[in-house]
């Protein structure tokens, strides 16, 4: 179990970056997989050439016939499909502990300039802020985060479908206790016989439905995560409204009116005053000037109504 310890320090990182389904899948992957796999499969499988068979003495039969029924150890299998499936979940950690440091230092650059509120502001502009971690290094799964999250479960997806289908077609999901082999250099057909079948198909059984358990939760994760960014965007929309500084269209209606009626009041006041100008030069003193004055000052205290 000592091979173990790196990949499982590694993979109890990623649980305080992942779902509850995806903290499951862990537990799954820990201690039904891994330990399992090192407490019981290895002790199993260790005598599986050594005990494997045939009933010729001829040199070489024997090695050839096991090498044709098993191409790789049930074992050695078992320990390339969980570091396989394994590696997209690591690759998301690396991706989240790069993210983390960046705003990390975001964060540094902002409280260093806290002081000079120009400078912050420039920084504030200048760099992309924290958006994805709070001060405790937690995350929030959206965005470039969420989306490479949901890239490692569809490759994990991928990996244990075809981990299964590789099996199925390397030795199947049971082993029985002869294997006929005519392989060179035997010399004719020979039985080999291996060694506890019944007790390593239960360990292949068990495995097998380990795998896709594993694979169920995946596939729900992905669900869930589906689901509530529907969810999200949902929400998003039905939480949209015009802010005030986009006008709508009866406020442009209304400023076009006013516009338009202040350009008139002027146009109108324009003409009074080239009327009393014409007007003023045959007409001295009394009634057409004074008509026209008193049209002039109506007009200057309609205009002053307007402008406030």
């Amino acid at each position: 179990m000592g091979e173990w310890d790196l990949l499982g320090r590694l993979l109890d990182k990623v649980q305080t970056h992942s779902t509850l389904i995806g903290k499951v899948w862990l537990s799954v992957l820990f201690i039904f997989r891994i330990m399992v796999l090192g407490a019981g499969a290895e002790k199993v499988w260790g005598d599986e050439q050594s005990d494997f068979i045939c009933n010729t003495d001829q040199p070489g039969c024997e090695n050839v016939c096991y090498d044709h029924a098993f191409p790789i150890s049930h074992v050695r299998f078992w320990v390339l499909q969980i570091i396989s499936v394994s590696t997209p979940t690591l690759i998301y950690l690396g991706h989240v502990v790069h993210v983390i440091h960046i705003e990390k230092r975001v964060r540094e650059k902002l409280q260093q300039q806290s002081q000079d509120e120009h400078a912050n502001l420039f920084l504030m502009k200048s760099c992309k802020m924290p958006k994805y971690s709070n001060d405790k290094g937690k995350i929030q799964l959206r965005g470039r985060l969420l989306r490479s999250y949901v890239l490692q479960l569809l490759a994990k997806i991928l990996l244990e479908v075809g981990f299964i289908t590789g099996q199925y077609f390397l030795y199947g999901f049971t082993l029985d206790a002869r294997y006929v082999c005519s392989r060179f250099p035997c010399p004719h057909q020979v039985d080999c016989f291996l060694s506890r079948p019944t007790e390593k198909s239960v360990f292949i059984w068990f495995m097998l439905v380990v795998a896709c358990i594993s694979l169920l939760l995946s596939l729900v994760e992905l669900l869930y995560l589906s689901i509530r960014s529907v969810k999200e965007c949902m929400a998003c929309k039905q939480d949209y409204t015009v802010t005030p500084v986009t006008p709508t269209v009866l406020e442009r209606k209304a400023y076009e009116n006013r516009d338009q009626m202040i350009q008139n009041w002027v146009n109108l006041e324009m003409e009074l005053q080239s009327r009393k100008l014409q007007g003023g030069g045959g007409v001295e003193g009394g009634g057409i000037g004074g008509g026209g004055q008193a049209k002039s000052v109506a007009s200057e205290d309609n205009m002053g109504e307007v402008h406030i």
